[in-house]
Formats: structure tokens, sequence, C-alpha cells
């Protein structure tokens, strides 16, 4: 079984490369410590298959939301808000991370989003 991580960003806040990369990793280690809580197991099979992420985006908070809303009642997923120190207003929902987990399980909720 193959599994992977991945990162929701909303396009809308129009971040910068290096602004939309420092929220995508804040979700990544949230969500990898919030797996590592509820299923270790996971962690060491994602690394054994190559730590795989995948980066995804939304249009609008709405669709992140919801996102965030469904898939946290199966798999670890961590929202990201911004400090508010640079580009954005403190409190912005900037991303989600999800998982390491299962890739099969995390497609069923991400299959008809786009890269980023």
């Amino acid at each position: 079984m193959e599994f992977k991580q991945v990162i929701v960003v909303r396009t809308d806040l129009k971040m910068g490369k290096g602004k939309t990369a420092a929220q995508a990793s804040h979700a990544s280690v949230e969500a990898l410590e919030k797996t590592k809580i509820k299923f270790p197991e996971w962690i060491e099979e994602w690394r054994n298959t190559g730590t795989q992420k995948v980066v995804l985006k939304v249009s609008t908070e709405k669709e992140l939301l919801e996102l965030f809303e469904t898939v946290k009642k199966e798999i670890p997923t961590a929202l990201i808000k911004d400090a508010g120190r640079t580009q954005i207003q403190a409190g912005s929902n900037t991303c989600i991370g999800i998982g390491p987990a299962p890739e099969n399980l995390i497609n069923k909720y991400t299959k008809e989003l786009k890269l980023l």
C-alpha cells in the first residue's frame, strides 16, 4: 500500500512563493504530528514508501474549510492560520495538511483537486 501526505493551499490569498512555501511547511509538520498521535504506523509506512507529498489548490476559504471538516473525520488533518506578520491578515486560514495516510484514502477526498 502506498502512503502520501497532501497539502491544500488557498489561491485567493495571492500569497508570494516564499509565504506559500512557509504555510505549506507548517501544514506538513502539523499534520505529521497529528498523525503520529493517532496512527503512528502510518508514519513508518510513509517513510518506507518514499515520504510522498503533493501540494494541491482550492480557490476559496469556503472550499478549504469544507474539505477540512470532511477529511478530519477520517484522517489527521491540520488547519493553518497565519500569524499576520507579513503578507496577509492575522488569523487567515491559509492551507491544510492531510496525513500522511494511505493514498487511496486521501484520494477519496482530493482526487478532483488540481496541483498548485
